[in-house]
């Protein structure tokens, strides 16, 4: 798809994961910053999301399936790397800085509450881990916002502070992406970023 982007042909990317299909977007994206196509099959808005999540209420292969695109949307490693099985608390990663790591949950459910944000809290102190990213399909209770500013700031030199334990709602992810989470120095290490593609198709300046 990349390739026949940069050619100027039209085309059609198919893939069977969400892990696949939000890599492959980010790279478009990243490659082509004017780049204009539709997904189907995949959530698009929040209303989509919801039919997601529920399907994976009714069938577990759906529910990792929603997992992976939200992660997809942060630009997120998943935390087993994509397979089934106990995660620890982990359902993804994003790492930035030298060394820094930031853990991210992911829960699609209705019945967030502030003992969510308590456990991601001991996670991410298990593990060593600077940052905890709550990523919730239903709107959090004020709660659980009281209880993630409780945690504090992380604070790395060269960069302003940031909340160590950050709640990102789907809703928010869809609309900005990787931009809703506050990392200092991120690092590319889940999805790698594509080059910038010149647009060789675009008209160049005119002299007169």
């Amino acid at each position: 798809m990349h390739a026949a982007e940069k050619l100027g042909r039209n085309w059609i990317g198919i893939d069977v994961t969400h892990l696949a299909i939000g890599l492959i977007e980010k790279r478009l994206r990243d490659a082509f910053p004017k780049v204009d196509f539709t997904t189907h099959g995949v959530p698009q808005d929040i209303a989509g999301a919801r039919d997601l999540a529920q399907r994976g209420r009714e069938d577990k292969n759906y529910y990792f399936e929603f997992e992976k695109w939200a992660l997809s949307l942060i630009a997120a490693q998943p935390g087993n790397l994509g397979k089934k099985g106990a995660d620890r608390g982990i359902d993804g990663n994003v790492y930035f800085g030298k060394t820094q790591r930031a853990i991210v949950s992911v829960k699609a459910g209705d019945n967030v509450g502030v003992g969510m944000i308590r456990d991601l809290r001991g996670v991410i102190e298990r593990e060593r881990a600077e940052i905890g990213i709550f990523l919730t399909l239903t709107e959090p209770k004020k709660t659980m916002i009281a209880e993630a500013a409780a945690a504090g700031q992380f604070e790395m030199e060269g960069f302003e502070p940031v909340p160590r334990i950050q709640i990102v709602t789907a809703e928010e992810a869809l609309a900005l992406r990787d931009r809703a989470v506050r990392l200092p120095a991120r690092r590319d290490d889940a999805f790698k970023r594509a080059a910038r593609e010149e647009d060789t198709r675009a008209q160049g300046s005119l002299d007169l």
